[in-house]
């Protein structure tokens, strides 16, 4: 498994690079990540650089 940090304004969230299913732009400049079998998360930055750190992590 390949855990990835990803930041948000509320606090941070290790997840697994795996079980991102969808990005799509959210609120105030932020993304949100679809998990597989959970919730989105909100988290800071673009669709472009969460998916950087995802494919680098």
């Amino acid at each position: 498994m390949k855990f990835v940090s990803l930041e948000s304004r509320g606090g941070n969230y290790m997840v697994v690079a795996s079980n991102v299913a969808w990005l799509r732009v959210g609120d105030n400049g932020q993304t949100l990540v679809g998990m597989v079998g959970s919730q989105p998360l909100l988290v800071t930055g673009t669709p472009d650089s969460v998916a950087e750190k995802l494919l680098s992590g």
